[in-house]
């Protein structure tokens, strides 16, 4: 679905950059705080937008774990093209209105 609103993927700014394949033993994938665009709003519960390169996501923040080098961010990707986020968005605006 193509509405007038819909930014392509490369329009969409991350919120975290991240290493999709970056799993520790906890089963979740993880990334350093330091490497979100606002560490404030890195909370548990918060779905962000994430970035590998040249690939996008969205996920779930699950914990913050501090560590020797820094703070350890954990994840769990969430289903679906970040593109379909932004469709059920606007799906939801147009409900609103």
């Amino acid at each position: 679905m193509t509405t007038q609103n819909t930014v392509e993927i490369g329009d969409y700014r991350a919120d975290l950059e991240y290493d999709f394949g970056n799993e520790d033993q906890t089963g979740y994938t993880w990334t350093w705080l330091d490497r979100a665009r606002d560490p404030a709003m890195i909370v548990p519960g918060a779905v962000v937008t994430l970035r590998d390169g040249e690939d996008t996501a969205m996920g779930q923040i699950i914990d913050l774990v501090p560590a020797a080098n820094g703070t350890i961010v954990h994840v769990e990707l969430l289903p679906g093209a970040v593109e379909d986020y932004q469709a059920a968005i606007e799906r939801a605006r147009s409900q609103q209105a």
